[in-house]
């Protein structure tokens, strides 16, 4: 069994800061890619940011790119989305995915359950 935990949302004002971290954990579970997605209400799961382990490459969607960066460790199944210049629109649930065969499928096989991130202005 993997389990995928966030955590690090929030309430912050508009300019504001904040880091969201993700553990994906299982006995025999290594990751090959782990990404973040967010869904605002009303509207559909989208891409954030994601990084593959094998040569580090990292893809931003383009409403984030500049503010956000995404990390973490292969080691330890663990990834961070350092998220800067927050704007009302980043307003959303944020989620974790972590993939044992991202490279090869596109598809993450892991999700974990969301944290909220809430932008006022």
């Amino acid at each position: 069994q993997v389990q995928v935990v966030e955590s690090g949302g929030g309430l912050v004002q508009a300019g504001g800061s904040l880091r969201l971290s993700c553990a994906a954990s299982g006995r025999t579970f290594s990751s090959d890619a782990m990404g973040w997605f967010r869904q605002a209400p009303g509207k559909e799961r989208e891409i954030v940011a994601r990084i593959m382990w094998s040569g580090g490459s990292t893809y931003y969607a383009d409403s984030v790119k500049g503010r956000f960066t995404i990390s973490g460790t292969k080691a330890k199944n663990t990834v961070y989305l350092q998220m800067n210049s927050l704007r009302p629109e980043d307003t959303a649930v944020y989620y974790c995915a972590a993939g044992s065969n991202y490279y090869y499928s596109g598809e993450y096989d892991y999700w974990g359950q969301g944290t909220q991130v809430t932008v006022s202005s």
